[in-house]
């Protein structure tokens, strides 16, 4: 008999129907061990030796897969496709070990992308030994990430508030959330103003906006106040004379190009833009659908792994969706050649595929009776994007007509056609903020020398606006632009911000869909920014997950990263133990002129002087 063991129970649910009665098919619940919650268990002293433990909540799970391998003639483990899942393996394989379950037995890695009977069949023919590269990647930001929490934590409880806590990828997302919010406060509004024209030709109306006068360009603060607002009017309208000629007609074909199919992050960010979900609902959603839903005659995995910073697709995959474009859509839909699209995220792992149906053929409406209201909405949108990322070019009809106000000014008016939708017909990408083009507007078919009528020349009041707050889906695209985090830990950085600390609250809180730090979370980053600097740089957390990357490709060793890492951070952990508590701020004290201090209390925060008790202030 063959034990096959995955992470989860739905998943093991959907291959026991896949593989039939030669195979026990068993779920881990997840992670098997971890490190003692307690100081030393990654040994600092001996070459970063790690003191791991069987997780309680899963004991028991752990008991059913021991029972299970003892009787079984070889143990396959099927974990997820990534260094978590690889981890996890691991660690299975160390507590099969310990207990001496594997003298006579093979036990092998199986790795799938896609829960289909053909992916997994095929995996299990080619079997692999556990990948020490990926494990090793794995625990190292396992011991980085206890190592910053178990001394920085408590730290923050002796200088600021028992109960808080500090992270290795948590702590620069807060950064950002607190920066922003700086900029914010700091930021003063300017007042500028643009000047509109308001025409029509036969019953169709339209607008144009002023980009020259007096023969200067138009820009931003050409216009700053009200009083010269109304000059530019009074000048025009008089110019005008109650018509304007077109000058100018400018026509354009573009192209709008399909953007390339889901990674965790952009899947991320469309499910809040799109779905108002959360990070995690997207992510927990997501997993279902992989996982397998019974659609009628047993589970049947929908999408491919839904953790991959990869925009690739399988061969296979890109041809059964061209063969649904073909059969679905006229021949202009379908280009020439396949899409290829090109990683932008560093250390892409290409073996990985994008998110995608597992077949194209499974359209969102014929699945729409076997799914939950949230797995239909992300199964239809991932089924849109990948079916568009295959589609031809959209082709728009750009029109730029110039409008002369006698000699005095030049209004453009810009519209846009579409002239053929391409893979607009299927699906189209949302904007976190929404832009101010006027490029949409339909314009009336003008041509050089034609004479409208001016209905109204009119200011509009505008006041420079500062930069927004950040939401869920602007906050990950940050994060995984300056290489903080990875695919799999968006979601739970964003938890860990929001979580709400007892007597402490959350760092952040979420006001109108966009993150606001607490007072408390904005202390917190002040002592670790002051303090700690070079840990909460975004340019050093990013050099961080590069290293585990080179880890997990073979190119370097765990330990030495781990050395480099905790020699200079010790040091300065020691120095650090002697520093005031909360945070200094750039003012002196009114009455000692010594350094003032943001403090927690149990009231809440206070400005408080650094030479208490001498000082009382």
């Amino acid at each position: 008999m063959h034990v096959l063991i995955v992470e989860s129970p739905s998943k093991a649910k959907t291959l026991k129907k896949y593989l039939g009665p030669g195979f026990e098919v068993l779920a881990s619940y997840g992670h098997v061990r971890d490190l003692l919650p307690k100081t030393g268990s990654v040994d600092t002293d001996h070459e970063f030796a790690m003191k791991y433990e069987v997780i309680e909540r899963n004991a028991k799970h752990v008991e059913a897969i021991a029972r299970a391998v003892k009787k079984a003639d070889e143990v396959l483990i099927a974990t997820d496709p990534d260094r978590e899942g690889e981890a996890i393996a691991w660690h299975l394989a160390e507590i099969l070990r310990e207990r001496k379950l594997l003298t006579k037995k093979p036990l092998k890695r199986v790795v799938f992308h896609e829960i289909t009977e053909r992916a997994v069949k095929e995996a299990i023919a080619h079997p692999r030994d556990i990948a020490m590269e990926l494990v090793n990647a794995q625990q190292a930001r396992r011991a980085l990430d206890y190592l910053v929490g178990f001394n920085l934590s408590p730290l923050l409880w002796k200088k600021i508030s028992p109960g808080l806590s500090a992270g290795r990828v948590q702590s620069p997302a807060l950064r950002l959330i607190c920066e922003r919010e700086e900029e914010i406060e700091r930021f003063v509004p300017r007042e500028y103003w643009t000047i509109h024209l308001d025409s029509h030709q036969g019953r169709q109306k339209f607008g144009a906006r002023l980009t020259q006068f007096q023969g200067e360009k138009i820009q931003q603060f050409s216009i700053e106040n009200e009083a010269r607002q109304k000059q530019v009017v009074e000048a025009l309208t008089h110019a005008a004379n109650g018509s304007v000629t077109v000058a100018k007609v400018e026509k354009k074909r573009k192209q709008r190009l399909p953007t390339a199919p889901f990674t965790t992050s952009t899947l991320q960010q469309e499910a809040v833009r799109k779905l108002g979900f959360s990070a995690e609902r997207a992510m927990r959603t997501a997993q279902q659908l992989y996982e397998g839903v019974d659609i009628g005659g047993g589970a049947v995995g929908l999408i491919t792994y839904m953790r991959t910073d990869s925009v690739n697709l399988a061969q296979e995959a890109i041809a059964e969706i061209r063969g649904y474009i073909a059969e679905h859509f006229s021949r202009d839909y379908l280009p020439a050649q396949a899409v290829v699209y090109a990683n932008k995220a560093k250390n892409a792992q290409e073996a990985h595929e994008a998110i995608r149906p597992t077949s194209i053929a499974r359209t969102p409406e014929s699945l729409k009776d076997h799914l939950g209201a949230d797995q239909f909405k992300l199964y239809e949108m991932i089924w849109k994007r990948a079916l568009a990322c295959q589609m031809a070019p959209a082709q728009l009809d750009t029109v730029a007509a110039d409008l002369a106000a006698g000699t005095v000014g030049v209004f453009r008016a810009t519209g846009q056609t579409i002239a053929f939708d391409g893979f607009l017909a299927v699906y189209h990408e949302d904007a976190d903020e929404p832009s101010e083009d006027e490029d949409e507007a339909k314009l009336p078919p003008l041509k050089e020398g034609d004479v409208v009528p001016v209905d109204a020349i009119r200011g509009e009041q505008h006041f420079t606006q500062p930069p927004p707050r950040y939401s869920e889906a602007s906050l990950v695209k940050t994060l995984e632009e300056y290489g903080i985090g990875r695919p799999s830990t968006y979601a739970s950085i964003i938890s860990t911000l929001l979580y709400d600390r007892e007597n402490i609250g959350p760092y952040a809180v979420l006001e109108k869909k966009r993150f606001k730090p607490t007072p408390m979370g904005r202390l917190v980053n002040c002592f670790l920014t002051h303090h700690f600097d070079h840990y909460v740089d975004y340019g050093f957390t990013a050099h961080m997950e590069d290293e585990l990357d080179d880890i997990s490709n073979g190119t370097r060793t765990w330990v030495p990263v781990m050395h480099e890492f905790w020699d200079d951070f010790a040091t300065q952990l020691q120095a650090k133990d002697k520093v005031e508590r909360g945070c200094p701020m750039e003012e002196a004290c009114p009455k000692c002129g010594k350094t003032l201090l943001l403090q927690a209390s149990k009231r809440g925060l206070f400005v408080g002087c650094s030479g208490y008790p001498e000082c009382d202030y």
